[in-house]
């Protein structure tokens, strides 16, 4: 029995001018947002904006970039350009040669010269000897090590300079890294495009039919993804030769494998959500459930994996370079520079050092890129910084 059927009696006995209605004369509503409603896409901005070191990361990507696009056209020396009678030239750059500050000057260290020939002007121009270093006696001959403005030493003119020195057939290092940065990040790009391409489309396919489909699909994959990739880039330049096209080639056909299982597996997590099944039992067909419903909740992952995947493909490109399965001379390349260089590196260090750091700072960039995407692209992460 419930309260009022216990008191019925009490509670019909009240009369109704007793009553009063509460909030009579106001008008209800829920609150009003104090704050402008924002996108999906522009709260991954705001949050990614937050990431500092993802933001540096972003800022050092652009910078070379804008150098591979423009450096190279920056002096006057072409990438294949050479001059015999300049190799092996150390860095200069006359706005920081003035300051003094012993780097980028042009200085070089000629070991175990005589002594008594340092003052022949047929062996040292005039006012290209720097310093004289180490005195010494070797089988009763004075010898000393001379620091040399290599420039003057090969007679040069004051206004003409390597800003990253030549190399050992007098080619610009500058124009040659910014141009082989370039052709790293188009092989980069261009691969991992065609991996997503393929990948979502194989991936979709798979994880939206499922059972039997899935299941071959699945097995074909692991097949490809079996091959050794060396053996991968071997059959096509034995087809169809050297350069970029087999580079690129030989990373879309294992790359996008990864690529593939990742979309399928978002596949299996929004497939059974209620929005999609509404949607089936409207009519709507296949191809607009995957492309239309399903596929733009897995846009973030698939963004993510994207921007890592780059840093993996110019890894891989400088690699296959450097054992000599890459573009050929003489276009440059990132690893075909490292791989150059480091036949003379404990002599002339810069010719390594340059490429490297580039190559250093694109990998690092692209993975703090791709984390910060990540981090931003996640729906669970929000409201957690």
């Amino acid at each position: 029995m419930t309260l009022y059927e216990e008191n019925k009696e009490k509670y019909d006995s009240i009369p109704a001018d007793k009553f009063v209605l509460v909030q009579k004369n106001e008008r209800l509503h829920d609150s009003e947002f104090k704050t402008k409603p924002i996108g999906f896409f522009k709260d991954v901005m705001l949050r990614f904006a937050k990431n500092k070191a993802s933001v540096c990361a972003a800022v050092i990507i652009l910078i070379i970039s804008f150098f591979a696009v423009f450096g190279p056209g920056m002096n006057e020396y072409k990438y294949d350009e050479q001059h015999t009678d300049r190799i092996n030239m150390p860095p200069k750059i006359p706005a920081i040669a003035k300051l003094g500050l012993g780097i980028f000057d042009g200085g070089f260290v000629l070991e175990n010269r005589n002594y008594d020939n340092i003052n022949d002007t047929t062996k040292y121009p005039e006012g290209c000897i720097l310093k004289v270093k180490n005195p010494r006696l070797v089988n009763g001959q004075r010898m000393v090590d001379l620091e040399v403005d290599y420039y003057k030493y090969v007679g040069m003119a004051d206004d003409e300079c390597y800003w990253f020195g030549s190399d050992y057939l007098g080619r610009d290092i500058w124009t040659r890294m910014w141009r082989g940065a370039r052709i790293s990040l188009i092989i980069a790009v261009v691969s991992v495009a065609c991996n997503v391409v393929i990948g979502v489309v194989y991936g979709s396919i798979a994880g939206y039919y499922g059972g039997k489909a899935d299941m071959i699909m699945m097995r074909i994959t692991e097949i490809i993804n079996a091959f050794p990739r060396i053996v991968i880039v071997t059959l096509f330049i034995m087809v169809a030769g050297t350069g970029m096209f087999s580079i690129i080639m030989s990373l879309v056909i294992k790359d996008w494998v990864n690529t593939a299982r990742m979309v399928r597996s978002q596949f299996y997590r929004f497939k059974g959500r209620e929005y999609v099944l509404a949607a089936r039992t409207l009519g709507v067909k296949d191809i607009a459930l995957i492309f239309r419903h399903i596929l733009p909740n897995s846009i973030g992952p698939i963004i993510t994996s994207s921007m890592i995947a780059i840093p993996t493909a110019i890894f891989a490109e400088s690699f296959l370079a450097y054992i000599g399965l890459g573009l050929q001379a003489p276009e440059p390349s990132i690893g075909v520079m490292l791989s150059q260089g480091q036949k003379v590196l404990l002599l002339y260090p810069t010719q390594v050092v340059f490429p490297a750091i580039i190559i250093s700072l694109l990998m690092i960039s692209f993975n703090l890129f791709g984390n910060g995407l990540r981090d931003a692209f996640d729906p669970t992460l929000r409201g957690a910084e």
